[in-house]
């Protein structure tokens, strides 16, 4: 009994390092994890990483793509190669976002932080921006240019510090990495395709307009081969054995019809890596130690969670008022070809409604039906279609449904307890008119 138990117990620990594992892996907070299809634009960027690091000269890039393509991936990657080069113990790392640097005073407030100059700021009035921050990299410098400290700028949603006041921090960086003071490279991360177009003359000017572009080119044979990477486990896993099975396992699942149609299904929609990991996050979940293995169940499943419709969601949560005020705005998208409506027009078809089937449904009061109109409005099923006047009359102001009529039958048909007339009254044409 208790060598079973202690086999069961060395099992569930055996699993929970596959769990440990692949989360990291899918949450990108693995070191070791690859890099897919981007190798050009890897050695492009830690070349010119290394160039500063080594050779105290400055640069500036900017990495450009969609969501999901792999940009801070690839960045971290350039930089742990570069932490581990003998010179780079001296290179500082300053990291800024646009979303939360929202003005320059606090994005010097962060590089003084990160530049742990504190204490060397201290009660000093400095007459500019480009003034307190030529004086932060001052204190940085010793001797000629190539012993002083490289500091490399890293700017996540670059874009938004191009909406930002004058642009003074991009000013500032680009013209110090232009001059011959402390070695800087100023490294810009954005989704945006017409960034440039989004600079003042004055930055552009001493930007190097090097750009490193990441697309997610690669096709389906090479997604299910990195799908099959991601999920295998590493050779220097304790337990070889059960690495074995697992690795064996996921080779058939590789293989397998079902599995090849949910990744050619998720492929179309979104091939972003990203994607695949919440994917085979979603699937690793259902893995327990009564259930061990994935399976083609689990993948299915798992695209199903992906694919899930939120509005469709929110409509199962709704009362029978707010079904029956959604199917009469339904009616009214088919009369009137998807023109906008407001709440007297919905109203008056949920009286029409009301007045041939009394029975099935309680006939409510009007502020009664104004409320649940509005409700529907802020879980933003429906919107307005212009900017409200003060003086409008709120029975009268446009809206539009912001539900399709597949969305709503589908909700209808999992919506438990709904009353079979309302049912047929969505369901029926304009001939009951």
């Amino acid at each position: 009994m208790s060598s079973r138990k202690t086999k069961s117990n060395a099992h569930a620990e055996c699993l929970s390092q596959v769990q440990r594992i692949l989360r990291e892996r899918f949450c990108h907070h693995s070191p070791h994890s690859n890099l897919f299809g981007v190798q050009v634009q890897y050695k492009h960027l830690i070349e010119l990483l290394k160039r500063t690091a080594m050779y105290g000269e400055s640069n500036s890039v900017l990495i450009v793509g969609p969501r999901g393509s792999g940009k801070t991936t690839l960045l971290n990657h350039a930089l742990k190669e570069l932490m581990e080069i003998e010179v780079s113990e001296n290179v500082i790392q300053v990291h800024l976002n646009g979303l939360l640097q929202t003005n320059e005073k606090i994005a010097l407030k962060e590089i003084t932080r990160q530049l742990n100059l504190d204490n060397v700021v201290e009660d000093k009035v400095f007459g500019s921006f480009a003034e307190n921050l030529s004086f932060l990299l001052e204190a940085l410098q010793k001797g000629d240019r190539t012993s002083s400290c490289p500091v490399i700028f890293i700017l996540d949603e670059f874009d938004i510090f191009a909406h930002q006041k004058n642009q003074t921090l991009l000013y500032n960086l680009f013209d110090i990495s232009q001059s011959a003071q402390t070695p800087v490279a100023v490294i810009g991360l954005t989704c945006r395709l017409d960034i440039l177009e989004l600079l003042e003359k004055r930055v552009k000017s001493r930007f190097s307009h090097r750009q490193i572009h990441l697309m997610n080119s690669y096709d389906f044979p090479q997604y299910l081969k990195i799908f099959k990477e991601q999920l295998s486990l590493p050779a220097e896993f304790p337990d070889k054995a059960f690495a074995e099975r697992w690795n064996e396992n996921v080779h058939c699942l590789s293989e397998d019809s079902t599995v090849l149609e949910v990744l050619q299904k998720h492929f179309s929609v979104n091939k972003n890596l990203q994607s695949l990991h919440m994917l085979l996050m979603l699937a690793l979940n259902r893995v327990t130690v009564s259930h061990p293995f994935m399976t083609s169940a689990d993948l299915m499943e798992a695209q199903h969670m992906c694919s899930l419709d939120s509005k469709a969601n929110i409509v199962h949560g709704l009362s029978v008022l707010e079904i029956c005020l959604i199917i009469a705005m339904k009616h009214l998208n088919d009369i009137y070809e998807e023109e906008p409506f407001n709440f007297q027009m919905v109203y008056n078809e949920f009286q029409k409604f009301i007045q041939r089937k009394a029975h099935s449904v309680y006939n409510f009061e009007k502020p009664v039906v104004m409320k649940a109109f509005e409700h529907l409005q802020q879980l933003e099923l429906i919107k307005p279609v212009e900017r409200t006047s003060v003086n409008s009359q709120r029975e009268y102001q446009l809206v539009k449904l912001l539900l399709d009529n597949t969305q709503i039958m589908n909700a209808l048909q999992k919506y438990s307890n709904c009353p079979t007339d309302v049912r047929q009254w969505a369901t029926s044409s304009l001939s009951w008119l």
